[in-house]
């Protein structure tokens, strides 16, 4: 059974790096289409996390802005996946990263010592000034410049796939 931060730690771990991070509260929410609708003004760019597998059982965490069309099979391609991509199911999710289907965030790596979790970040996404995820729960939503989410992974120890996924 797996230990997970919470988000307190999460708030400590981003401090101790010396990132800033503005933190918003706001009743649970589960799909990109209620965020959209709670959030308001919000400013910055907001984004979807797929937890990804192949049949060998490697993992990704594709991050990429909210509205951004994703083609699994010509992402199996550029990833070199073992057969289709598909997602995680919430067992493996709690497992690996820590959090529950709906609270998936690129702050859930905290959770992956073992670096079992690649790393995919939507190039488009990082043009924005600030990010939005959620801080290990789907009751909230952290502010990150792109700049600081790229720290905050690689301080995890997990390499970090920067990919235009137009292509």
């Amino acid at each position: 059974f797996i230990v997970s931060a919470t988000e307190q730690e999460l708030f400590e771990k981003l401090e101790e790096l010396g990132i800033e991070t503005h933190t918003y509260r706001h009743q649970p929410v589960y799909t990109v289409e209620e965020n959209k609708a709670l959030r308001g003004d919000l400013p910055g760019g907001h984004c979807k996390n797929l937890f990804l597998r192949d049949k060998k059982r490697n993992m990704w965490l594709v991050i990429a802005e909210e509205d951004r069309t994703i083609d699994l099979k010509s992402l199996r391609r550029r990833l070199n996946a073992s057969g289709n991509l598909s997602f995680g199911n919430a067992q493996l999710l709690a497992e690996v990263l820590g959090v529950e289907p709906g609270a998936v965030t690129p702050f859930a790596l905290i959770n992956d010592p073992d670096h079992r979790v690649c790393v995919v970040l939507d190039r488009q996404m990082l043009g924005h000034e600030v990010l939005n995820y959620h801080p290990l729960e789907n009751a909230a939503t952290t502010a990150i410049s792109p700049k600081d989410l790229v720290r905050f992974v690689e301080a995890f120890g997990h390499r970090v796939d920067v990919m235009d996924l137009d292509e």
